[in-house]
């Protein structure tokens, strides 16, 4: 073992104040969002029924770097700077030469990373008089994060939690309404595209496109009320790079720089705050890291998926934007990794996997959760069950190091803490887990549904 640190800590005054937008430094722009109805590109008109001006300007923008408001600033003083933690116990358990390093988003009120953007998505629509937030959430850590955020500024919450989550997690729906919010669970009787589910399929087990499609209903129904999106979008990774900007630094301190960098993904916000900041100095040619998506076998968007225009929810309502999809009709099978549980990848993600920048691989869950339990053995934090997969990544990574005797850095974000997902672990640990793996033939109905442009 070398001499760094288990624990790298940086003081409030080197906080990051700015985000970084990766829009400016990628070699060719991403392709535009198109409007459902007439296919051509959209403009900020499409998109103010959803979205406050401020965040339909970061979603647009070429911007390398957006102020973060002051206000902004205090509120995540509360836990930022997060920690990098050395998992210096993992790789003694391992026998590996590799040095594992996990950034930290479990230290966050609502457990996770989320908070990171649920903040000032709440910010900018309180500053234009928005007096409700709609929004969907799977595992319930976004829906969590809005909670707390606009419990933060007088505002009304209303989330729809695929069904599926809200019956394997029932302490995240007590956690949003100790907040203030009102929890429905997706598909609900609330909404017309709802009360058509639950018709066909009262057994319904729901998918975040389903609740996307939920709360954007709700949102478009009432001028004083806005949706909010927890991943996926522009805006939403822009406001996560804290993350890996704080983790430059981090590591900087520790004199390492990563040869591998591993993310999970699912909509694709934790894995993008994380690996933006390190691809623009990648880009820049001041390292040379490689850069993995790690995903559900479950939900394979990028491994499995294609790369083509897509609804963003099942009902058809959002903008069409180009990302890899399973098709906006897929219902994926309720594995615990509820957040990782979406039909598409991230544009700008997608973006990047389709330039060659990251490289995508699929795990199963419960060689997650068999990485989960040794990892939460030697380091001592039960991790959520979405970081499991980036967990079970770097157990790989290590491993082969042990074969080859190579001493590589690796680099991932430990997105949440698994304290309210401790049913995962029980079926885990009592054998009552499955795998699921997608054939083609199990995607193929779906995506024959994806618009032809």
């Amino acid at each position: 073992m070398s001499d760094v640190p288990h624990k790298i800590l940086l003081d409030e005054s080197e906080m990051p104040t700015q985000w970084y937008n990766i829009v400016a430094d990628l070699p060719e722009p991403p392709p535009p969002p198109l409007h459902p109805g007439t296919h051509e590109p959209i403009g900020p008109e499409d998109l103010a029924p959803l979205f406050p001006m401020a965040i339909i300007e970061q979603e647009v923008s070429a911007e390398r770097y957006i102020d973060i408001p002051g206000e902004v600033l205090d509120i995540y003083r509360i836990w930022r700077p997060s920690p990098l933690f050395r998992a210096t116990r993992l790789e003694k358990a391992l026998d590996t030469p590799a040095r594992i390093y996990y950034k930290y988003e479990g230290v966050s009120p609502a457990g996770s990373h989320k908070t990171n953007t649920s903040v000032p998505q709440a910010y900018y629509n309180h500053a234009e008089g928005v007096k409700r937030l709609t929004t969907e959430t799977g595992a319930g850590q976004w829906g969590s994060a809005l909670a707390f955020a606009t419990a933060q500024y007088g505002m009304e919450c209303e989330v729809w939690q695929v069904a599926a989550s809200y019956r394997q997690k029932p302490y995240r729906k007590t956690m949003m309404e100790i907040w203030g919010a009102t929890v429905h669970p997706s598909p609900s009787d609330v909404t017309e595209y709802g009360r058509k589910l639950l018709a066909e399929d009262p057994d319904q087990p729901g998918s975040l496109g389903i609740a996307i499609s939920e709360a954007v209903e709700a949102a478009v129904a009432d001028s004083h009320t806005r949706y909010s999106l927890g991943s996926v979008l522009n805006h939403v990774l822009m406001h996560q790079t804290i993350i890996g900007e704080e983790a430059l630094l981090q590591l900087a301190r520790a004199g390492e720089t990563p040869d591998v960098l591993v993310g999970c993904t699912g909509g694709g916000s934790n894995f993008g705050g994380l690996a933006f900041p390190f691809l623009r100095e990648k880009l820049a040619g001041k390292m040379d890291p490689v850069i993995r998506c790690v995903e559900p076998a479950a939900c394979p968007t990028l491994t499995k998926g294609e790369y083509r225009y897509d609804f963003g929810d099942s009902a058809g309502m959002t903008p069409l934007v180009k990302m890899h999809t399973l098709g906006h009709s897929f219902i994926p099978e309720p594995i615990h990794a509820g957040g990782l549980r979406y039909h598409g990848m991230a544009p700008l993600v997608s973006h990047v996997y389709e330039l060659g920048l990251a490289e995508a691989i699929a795990i199963p869950q419960k060689e997650c959760f068999e990485a989960a339990i040794q990892f939460a053995r030697c380091e001592g934090i039960v991790p959520a069950p979405e970081p499991t997969h980036a967990l079970a990544a770097a157990v790989r990574e290590a491993l082969a190091c042990k074969e080859s005797g190579e001493e590589k850095v690796i680099l991932t974000a430990l997105c949440g803490h698994g304290h309210l997902d401790l049913a995962a672990y029980d079926s885990f640990l009592h054998g009552q887990m499955n795998d699921v793996e997608l054939t083609d033939e199990m995607i193929a109905g779906s995506l024959e549904l994806v618009p032809s442009l």
